[in-house]
């Protein structure tokens, strides 16, 4: 499954259940088809918003049993399906297009508290929904889905600086600026040591949460635990690029490439082995 627009979507295709892929494929190209509508070529903030209303409204009547509009069709017929087999909670698929009406404005976030908030909508209701799907609904797996989600969220983020912020996308919180002594047109001038400071204090954030959240890949049974496991490594593997060099992301963007899967596997492999040894 390609996700290289939506970044949110955690996914190893090949350790996903069978039975679930259908499900899992309606739910990212809800998503998806929404980032889109919200981020994608030319249209006016306006035109956007209007079109994230007429999204909701087929949402709302997919949610209800009802036929979906011709626009957004195969997108809800896709999703009907999966909410009738699997009884998907509402909430997160409303809470993921306020998050995208939310990008519409390109919004500034004054503290770490605001960010979170945005994060609680646009990167939680993805694990929250691929947990209802494992039958795992307990508060603790839902707190740690929400960490892990987070810290993807945020990790792509710092990875993205470069990206983000000539298109007017600026995520890094006021608050945080102002510790460094850095002010908002600095993200936009040379990576300096102030700069680099601010991004390794992103990061290392991240990697808090990230941590915070990683047991629930070791207690999610089959596929579903070791997909979490990659998913948990790749996430540490970027902080780890972004640290490789100096935290210097203003104007370079890292990534992962095949000659990282070896090491992602072996690391997935040893999370039993590290965390029995920590008890």
């Amino acid at each position: 499954m390609s996700v290289d627009h939506y970044e949110n979507f955690p996914v190893a295709s090949v350790l996903c259940p069978p039975a679930l892929r259908p499900a899992v494929v309606a739910i990212y190209h809800f998503a998806r088809t929404a980032d889109d509508i919200a981020d994608e070529g030319d249209a006016p903030p306006a035109q956007r918003l209007a079109d994230l209303r007429a999204y909701r409204a087929d949402l709302q009547a997919c949610l209800g049993g009802s036929p979906p509009q011709p626009r957004w069709a195969p997108v809800f017929l896709r999703l009907r399906s999966a909410i009738e087999r699997y009884a998907l909670p509402a909430q997160p698929l409303h809470d993921l297009l306020d998050a995208f009406a939310q990008d519409v404005g390109n919004p500034s976030y004054i503290d770490r508290t605001a960010l979170l908030d945005y994060c609680r909508r646009s990167a939680n209701p993805i694990g929250r929904l691929l947990l209802h799907l494992y039958g795992t609904t307990d508060a603790l797996s839902l707190r740690q889905s929400d960490a892990i989600c987070t810290s993807l969220q945020l990790i792509n983020f710092w990875q993205d600086l470069s990206v983000d912020h000539p298109r007017g996308r600026v995520y890094v919180p006021q608050d945080a600026l102002v510790a460094h002594g850095l002010q908002l047109p600095d993200l936009h001038g040379p990576d300096t040591a102030a700069t680099r400071a601010l991004v390794a204090s992103l990061c290392d954030w991240a990697r808090a949460l990230m941590h915070d959240g990683a047991p629930l890949a070791l207690r999610l049974p089959g596929r579903a635990g070791w997909e979490l496991r990659l998913v948990v490594q790749g996430g540490l593997r970027i902080l780890e690029r972004i640290a490789a060099m100096d935290h210097a992301t203003l104007h370079a963007r890292p990534k992962l490439t095949a000659l990282d899967a070896p090491r992602l596997l072996w690391r997935a492999l040893r999370m039993g082995s590290t965390a029995a040894r920590a008890a």
